[in-house]
């Protein structure tokens, strides 16, 4: 009997398991350092080289070897794993010299150096377990941070150095903060010169943050976990940054505003890019390394808020800045102070700058996303012609491009010598076994981006089907994308006898700023009205499949949120709705996140927002479903809308699950929150 769909989703990770990732490109171009597993339902990352001559790979770490127990990881490094929404475990993030001849990694809090060349790996003795271990770029040492202190550790004698101690709780050197992590795509707490002589560190002090404590209810004598969380409106963490020397040496790099972005050391310099509070006004700066004094190079304003685009600033060979900007309506590439890139083809971020090239992600159609390049004032498609999601990375000539398409299963990696083919890097994913029935369309008065998904043996026509909303429907997400791994358990919930519908309305990426724009100061009337957009659009287009007076909605973070909303305030519309860990009051998630969209709490755009006020409105069937020990989105937001839906007597349904955080990693966890779901929809649409 073959596996269900939920049991192999669970097991394959959403089938991310086997997927080569994380390249690092020699200079020379003639190898690939990469990061797979085994396996499509092995969960333990290996470190691997791809030669590209040959088209021949090579284990070169293997974390059952090296005997590492991953069930005592540093609490530090399972918040970074979470941040980043990492779904193995083993080697899952390793860094290389330069020359890429070297690379250090952490595993189960130790630190672990291997020569690619010869595959020997060896483990260092360090001060305590290990948190982001980095190389210098010349290899001789390498960095890491340890119960908040930051070491490098020579790698020929490996004489142990702490070039920054916390001075009290709640500081930490050479880490990321919360909001950097989870909301500025900002991993990384320290940044190596070019010469490997001395580096910038991040200090954070989190003593002034609130403090709260995420309980396991189910585990009464255990203590709850104390965590800083930020919330709306309250205090960040204090943020600065020094340029601490190899001799111990300390440079302080002052600067006002609330937010550190992104740093750069490179050949042409120290630069660091900084955001106001109000996320109006991002900065550049140049800085001097041996006085901390810097210069600004450049300031983009926005009246609503200036985005975040990762992989900026870089520079050319010559020196010229490569930067992202909105200009005339769309984001832009920018080399210099010119934009090279035309309004109509929105850029997504910067993914490499290789001597004279600039490798980045963008696309016309928002379904698609290309890979592009920019060379001697022209750009040009390096992805395939066929529409679908692509990534990739360049150096030394060398081209890694990732993508699926709608007709693909699973990830392809391509890899290209100086334009040429010259094979593939292999996927072990495991196959979802689905017969996809994906219809992509443009729905509603706004030409929403949408997705019709049909039972794998529906006949069109033949039945009207209850219909099933699946949205995220929020900021930096999209949904409907021409790609097949994007609607699995859409087709899923599909075969089980539903319609499904898949939206990106106002505030959802690739359409541009001012799409994007819509919702400021209003995260719920626009994208509510486009998901009513969109499913009316859609039922236009398949009258005789779509049955309107049976519609449910499901969705897990904003998702769920947005779930939530539309039981609540459109009753009329939708009958069901399934929310997973719902943000139901903007005033309880993070600073970063909501002052972007809906400013400061004393503006007054937080209670148009909430649920609270809504909750005596209910009549429609709601499971609320939320993670114990969710620390993104707390399970205080749907223990507090259960509390007021009780309070104006509304019958509800609340599916606490204990030890689980916003990922739900556990695979039984995983595989029967679907069979629950399905349950639950089939009985409130029957």
């Amino acid at each position: 009997m073959s596996e269900s769909f939920p049991r192999l989703h669970a097991r394959t990770r959403r089938f991310s398991l086997g997927v080569p990732r994380g390249f690092t490109i020699a200079p020379g171009g003639d190898r690939v350092v990469f990061l797979r597993t085994k396996g499509g339902s092995d969960p333990v990352t290996c470190l691997w080289e791809y030669d590209v001559l040959s088209g021949t790979e090579r284990l070169i770490a293997d974390p059952r070897v090296l005997a590492a127990d991953e069930e005592n990881l540093p609490p530090e490094e399972r918040a970074r794993r979470e941040r980043s929404r990492e779904q193995a475990g083993g080697i899952v993030g390793y860094s290389t010299d330069a020359a890429v001849t070297t690379a250090a990694f952490a595993l189960a809090g130790g630190l672990y150096v291997v020569e690619l060349a010869t595959r020997h790996v060896r483990r260092l003795k360090t001060a305590g377990p290990v948190i982001d271990p980095r190389m210098s770029p010349t290899g001789v040492h390498v960095g890491y941070v340890s119960g908040g202190a930051f070491h490098i550790q020579d790698l020929e004698d490996e004489v142990d150095h702490t070039l920054a101690r916390p001075e009290g709780p709640g500081v930490a050197y050479g880490l990321a903060e919360f909001v950097a992590a989870e909301e500025l795509d900002r991993m990384r707490g320290y940044w190596w010169s070019p010469a490997g002589d001395a580096l910038l560190v991040e200090r954070y002090d989190e003593s002034g943050v609130c403090t709260w404590h995420v309980a396991d209810p189910a585990n009464p004598a255990r203590p709850p976990a104390e965590q800083r969380y930020p919330a709306a409106g309250t205090p960040n963490a204090e943020v600065e940054l020094f340029v601490l020397t190899l001799d111990g040496g300390r440079v302080p790099v002052p600067f006002d505003d609330e937010y550190l972005v992104n740093a750069v050391w490179d050949a042409h310099g120290l630069s660091i890019v900084t955001l106001t509070r109000d996320q109006r006004t991002m900065r550049l700066f140049d800085v001097a390394p041996a006085t901390g004094a810097s210069t600004l190079v450049r300031e983009d304003t926005d009246p609503a808020w200036v985005d975040v685009v990762t992989g900026i600033p870089g520079h050319l060979s010559d020196g010229s800045l490569v930067w992202v900007a909105t200009a005339e309506g769309g984001r832009r590439l920018f080399v210099g102070d010119r934009p090279v890139t035309p309004p109509g083809l929105q850029v997504r971020e910067v993914l490499d700058v290789d001597g004279e090239t600039v490798l980045f992600r963008a696309g016309g159609e928002p379904t698609e996303i290309a890979l592009w390049a920019y060379r001697k004032g022209q750009i040009a498609l390096v992805s395939p012609t066929e529409s679908g999601v692509y990534n990739g990375h360049t150096a030394g000539g060398t081209l890694v491009v990732t993508g699926q398409t709608l007709d693909s299963e699973g990830s392809v990696a391509r890899v290209l010598h100086n334009g040429k083919p010259c094979g593939h890097i292999a996927s072990h994913a495991e196959r979802p076994g689905l017969d996809l029935r994906v219809s992509l369309i443009r729905a509603g008065e706004r030409d929403l981006s949408t997705a019709v998904i049909l039972p794998s043996g529906h006949v069109p026509g033949s039945a009207r089907l209850p219909v099933l909303m699946d949205p995220y429907g929020g900021p930096h997400a999209q949904r409907v994308l021409a790609a097949s791994g994007a609607y699995l358990t859409s087709q899923w919930f599909a075969d089980q006898g539903f319609a499904v519908v898949v939206a990106d309305g106002r505030g959802t990426p690739g359409r541009g700023p001012e799409f994007e724009r819509a919702i400021l100061h209003d995260l719920a009337t626009p994208v509510l009205e486009d998901q009513i957009d969109a499913l009316h659009g859609a039922a236009a287009q398949f009258p005789d499949d779509l049955d309107l007076s049976r519609v449910g909605i499901r969705g897990w973070s904003f998702g769920g949120y947005l779930a939530a909303l539309a039981v609540l305030r459109r009753p009329d519309v939708f009958h069901a709705a399934v929310a997973g860990a719902p943000v139901t009051d903007w005033r309880l998630y993070d600073t970063c996140y909501t002052e972007r969209y809906l400013g400061h709490p004393d503006e007054g755009h937080y209670e148009a927002s909430s649920l609270f006020a809504d909750a005596d409105k209910l009549e429609r069937p709601l499971l609320l479903i939320h993670g114990l020990a969710d620390d993104n989105v707390v399970a205080a937001h749907t223990l507090r809308l259960s509390s007021a839906l009780l309070a104006a007597g509304r019958p509800h349904s609340v599916l606490p699950l204990s030890g689980v955080t916003h990922m739900t990693p556990q695979e039984v966890v995983a595989e029967n929150l679907l069979l629950l779901q399905v349950e639950f929809l089939k009985k409130a649409l029957s």
